[in-house]
């Protein structure tokens, strides 16, 4: 009983465990889930996106990555940079004001929120009098001017958000200096749009919803211009020069008008519908751009002929003759245009558009002839099809690498070469240490190549499947060809597609062998590729095999989907890696597991009817074994199938939670007389009592019966070389665990290298271990004599690991989803177990082997076992006496799709879904940290802009208390920033980071 009491308090382990372990959740990868608003500094060269959930986050240069949480969680509406500063306001739909600043803390920079704000109207006043509807932060960098429904247009100050009442700019004073006869009270409604004067911060354009436009001098507090438009108006934009500026309308139309000081009413010089004369949908932004050669380059969102292409998100771009609009395959958000900010320069000369459509970012080269995309370094859109699985492999070697991202730039070469134009801030992370693969598997029958070495999750290379098999679309069919008389002229942009032309094509298993550059794929239709890597686009004939797993038992019938139908003959394949066999799995349901042996040339997979194991130098199979139960009829209907009894799953319910009652009153004493029955409880409620004191972490496990549906659904698979006959000889062994906890292992003799083609591998069942709880195996694992795990194949002959411990006897790890138990081979006796916590509901839904270094000391490392727990929590067990070391909180338990995606890496670290487009990662270990390390240095301001202050702002800012000492504060940014810029102080500041992590 001494294993099961509760281990003493080890201040030495304690320690240890202190510089071993350490959660932290570091970076969000992939696309923001509903993006709502988007922002940029020209100044900072910084973009914000906003969600719907009131998430911000700013990227610049690859690796310079900030977020931000609202407290509200409300939708951000709106997103703009203060000029010339390294702050932004933020907008939420419930009309609430944020103030957020960039600051430098601990050598790297910062964003918090400094104040919030929401603008109140006076009492009994409707909502709509204060709704914000458009935010102009003015160059002066001293207040924002907020536009609202009613018309009114409020002035607040930065950064106290205090409102200057004084003035604010009403409809009624606007309406004073328009002819009565034009415009009426309704016209001053709803404020569309605020735009400053690009040539003079003392005046403003202001563009009310119904089409009138009115040029406000705010030194004056009066309107010097106005223009109305005979259309519902949706944007404005200035030229350059500040002579013209461009509005857009409802009818898809945009009209360009002249700003004379003759004139106080103007109007437009041009009136023109792009893709007119018939119904069009609203143009809503627009920008004017100016060039050395005298052609403007006019981009637009919208403006779609209304009847035919209403429902196409595009974006046009016109340049002289050349006109494309680049249709979106998603709801375009926002977009801007990254042009020179040079106050000097006489041309906008622009480089590039930046779209955020709702699930992907583009954006397009505008130097470059055709006006190419341009390939993201980050913010990638994982879910272009949907994600199915995942599987990561650590510390690459070179030559793989390098491989890897040769096929992948073959693939990309219809990308634009121009360097990302986002390039704000400093990314002062160190190197990653080594270089990592995140690859998923995708509904559409594709495999992506990430690299997650690290802040960046970079896409590498593209695999797809698809060629294999004969499906409704044509892979050579090109999406982006046009006819050269197409009207309008739509480009397909992007590369989220979230249909699939075939769901059999998903892939549901991966497994990668590093040193070989072998991979195995499995998929949804029971198929199962073997690959490898070729340098060169190559045409060769697929090797097909067919694994029947019932083995024409009688009584059994699939219900579900077909097989994919392969290709005939030769197929052509791209550089990168290429499939030379698929082995087809009858019925063809769900791969459930997979396994690859590279030394040995083996793969193993498994489904819900069985599993078996293919020779893929030989191209042969080696054997098959059905693990269907006769009760196992739900396993034959497939998970495309329709015909899934909710009856029946209803009945097996009921009669599992009857058996359970009668098994508790047998246990009780269910006959003799009352005297009888209360002794027996009594004797059972000691029982149960003295078992929570001596272990209050274990608890009762209840046993499943052998008729629970699925149990010949195959969960994991391993490969092993150890002791499975006797003690002494070992030999290569295949493992295999069931949903029902039944563990197989067979013997494998694998010919020597010599006579590997000329002699058939064999198999022979030696073990079958039915655990007691017949709860699901979810890993397998052997320890050797040194109780360590053993090596990859391949890995200690590339001297990357040591030679397992052949002479001392080995032991058996199995994880089911209710405890850890070890036993010793090759006997197969109970040696070890721990539970875990039955009533809670506790269960283990992903198990790794991790390998844990010392922060402290490069000398000491452990593995440990890292679990995933269906309650979202992630336990660190020791290795080989299953000692409880940590737990952690990691995913809400509710998140059940995130528990499912969650992968585990070799050193400590993870990765899981927190939408369908982003994977959270997080350590487990204090050695091995990936996360944003980046720092926004305010660059100096060229241009000395004229700042209006009138007499009111100047007494605020002088009385507000906000700004004591300011002073003070700007030497010691400035000192800061000195100090920051210095390479020799900077290196020093990140030794010594290094060192104290």
């Amino acid at each position: 009983m001494r294993r099961f009491l509760r281990p003493g308090h080890d201040p030495v382990r304690e320690r240890l465990k202190r510089d071993l372990f350490q959660f932290n959740k570091t970076v969000e990868h992939g696309f923001p889930h509903q993006p709502s608003a988007l922002g940029y500094s020209p100044f900072l060269h910084l973009m914000a996106i906003g969600t719907r959930s009131g998430a911000i986050k700013l990227y610049g240069a690859p690796g310079v990555e900030f977020m931000g949480l609202h407290e509200e969680n409300n939708t951000v509406m709106q997103i703009h940079f203060i000029p010339d500063q390294c702050q932004l306001v933020t907008l939420l739909d419930d009309n609430s004001l944020h103030l957020w600043s960039l600051k430098q803390h601990g050598g790297t920079s910062e964003l918090r929120e400094e104040h919030r704000f929401t603008l109140k109207g006076p009492p009994g006043s409707p909502p709509s009098a204060t709704q914000v509807t458009a935010v102009l932060p003015h160059s002066s960098r001293e207040v924002l001017y907020l536009g609202t429904e009613s018309g009114n247009i409020f002035v607040v100050e930065l950064p106290s958000f205090r409102v200057q009442e004084d003035r604010t700019i009403t409809p009624e004073a606007v309406l004073q200096r328009i002819p009565e006869d034009n415009c009426n009270r309704r016209s001053c409604e709803l404020v569309e749009a605020l735009r400053e004067h690009p040539k003079n911060p003392d005046q403003i354009l202001i563009g009310y919803s119904r089409g009138l436009i009115v040029l406000w001098d705010l030194q004056n507090n009066k309107a010097t211009h106005h223009f109305l438009g005979s259309q519902q108006l949706e944007n404005l934009y200035w030229q350059r020069d500040g002579s013209k500026f461009i509005s857009c309308h409802y009818d898809g139309s945009y009209s360009q008008w002249p700003v004379s000081s003759d004139n106080r009413q103007s109007e437009p010089l041009e009136n023109t519908v792009p893709y007119g004369p018939f119904p069009c949908k609203a143009i809503s932004k627009i920008y004017w751009q100016t060039t050395k050669n005298g052609l403007p380059y006019i981009i637009f969102q919208g403006g779609m002929p209304r009847a035919s292409y209403g429902d196409r998100h595009s974006i046009s771009v016109i340049h002289g003759s050349q006109q494309t609009a680049f249709d979106f395959t998603s709801r375009v958000i926002d977009f801007f245009i990254i042009f020179s900010s040079d106050p000097a320069a006489e041309f906008d000369d622009p480089s590039a558009l930046v779209v955020l459509a709702e699930e992907e970012l583009v954006v397009i080269d505008l130097k470059s002839a055709g006006w190419p995309a341009v390939h993201p370094p980050y913010l990638a859109s994982l879910h272009c099809s949907a994600i199915t699985c995942s599987h990561h492999v650590s510390n690459i070697p070179l030559k793989l690498w390098e491989r890897i991202i040769s096929a992948g730039s073959k693939q990309n070469i219809h990308y634009s070469s121009m360097p990302w134009p986002i390039d704000g801030g400093t990314n002062i992370a160190p190197d990653p240490p080594q270089r990592d693969l995140l690859l998923t598997g995708h509904e559409d029958g594709t495999v992506r190549f990430w690299d997650a070495s690290g802040v960046c999750l970079h896409l590498l290379y593209k695999l797809s499947t698809v060629r294999v098999f004969l499906t409704d679309a044509d892979p050579n069919d090109n999406m982006n060809t046009l006819g050269e008389d197409e009207w309008p002229p739509l480009r397909k942009v992007g590369t989220f597609d979230p249909y699939s032309d075939d769901p059999r094509l998903g892939i549901q298993k991966i497994y990668l062998c590093k040193y070989s550059g072998y991979l195995a794929v499995a998929g949804t239709a029971g198929q199962v590729l073997v690959m490898e890597l070729n340098d060169e686009d190559a045409e060769h004939v697929v090797d097909h095999a067919e694994a029947d797993l019932l083995q024409d038992q009688e009584g059994y019938r699939w219900k579900g989907h077909e097989k994919l139908k392969t290709r005939d003959g030769p197929v052509r394949f791209e550089a990168g890696f290429q499939p030379f066999v698929l082995v087809q799995c009858q019925p063809p349901a769900v791969v459930t597991s997979l396994a690859l042996h590279s030394e040995w040339r083996l793969v193993a997979f498994g489904t819900s009817h069985g599993f078996g194991l293919f020779d893929h130098q030989q191209k042969r199979l080696v054997f098959v074994k059905c693990t269907l139960h006769p009760s196992d009829q739900l396993a034959l209907e497939g998970p495309l199938s329709r015909v899934k009894s909710l009856k029946k799953s209803l009945r097996q319910s009921f009669r599992r939670i009857r058996r359970s009652r009668v098994s508790s009153r047998k246990r009780r004493g269910g006959g003799g007389n009352a005297s009888e029955v209360q002794e027996a409880n009594a004797k059972f409620d000691q029982d149960v009592l003295q078992e929570m004191e001596l272990a209050p972490v274990q608890r009762k496990i209840e046993a499943r019966s052998a008729e629970d549906s699925f149990t010949g659904f195959v969960r994991t698979l391993y490969f092993a070389d150890t002791f499975l006959r006797d003690s002494s000889r070992h030999c290569p062994s295949l493992w295999a665990g069931t949903n029902g906890g039944t563990v197989y292992a067979f013997c494998l003799r694998v010919p020597p290298a010599e006579r590997r083609m000329d002699e058939p591998v064999r198999a022979e069942q030696a073990k079958e271990i039915q655990l007691m709880h017949r709860a699901p195996v979810v890993g397998i694992l052997v320890l050797d004599g040194r109780s360590t795990p053993l090596p990859e194949p391949l890995e200690v002959a590339h001297d990357l690991s040591k030679s397992p411990d052949m002479q001392g006897s080995h032991q058996l790890l199995v994880v089911s989803e209710e405890q850890f138990k070890v036993f010793t081979l090759p006997k197969v006796s109970s040696k070890l177990k721990l539970k875990l916590t039955a009533l809670e509901g506790c269960r283990v839904r992903k198990v790794t082997v991790a390998n844990f270094g010392s922060c402290k000391t490069d000398d000491y490392s452990e593995n440990d076992l890292a679990v995933l727990t269906n309650l979202g929590d992630i336990q660190i067990i020791s290795l080989p006496f299953l000692k409880l070391q940590i737990r952690y909180p990691c995913i809400r338990k509710e998140d059940v799709s995130g528990i499912a995606s969650c992968v585990f890496t070799k050193y400590g670290q993870g990765f899981y879904l927190i939408s369908p487009s982003e994977f959270e990662r997080f350590s487990l270990s204090t050695k091995w940290l990936v996360e944003p390390r980046c720092i926004v240095d305010m660059p100096e301001v060229t241009s000395n802009n004229h700042v209006h202050k009138s007499g009111t702002e100047n007494a605020a800012r002088k009385s507000s208390p906000g700004d004591c000492g300011e002073d003070e504060k700007k030497s010691e940014r400035l000192m800061e920033h000195a100090l920051l810029n210095d390479e020799k102080v900077l290196k020093e500041i990140q030794s010594t980071l290094e060192g104290g992590r």
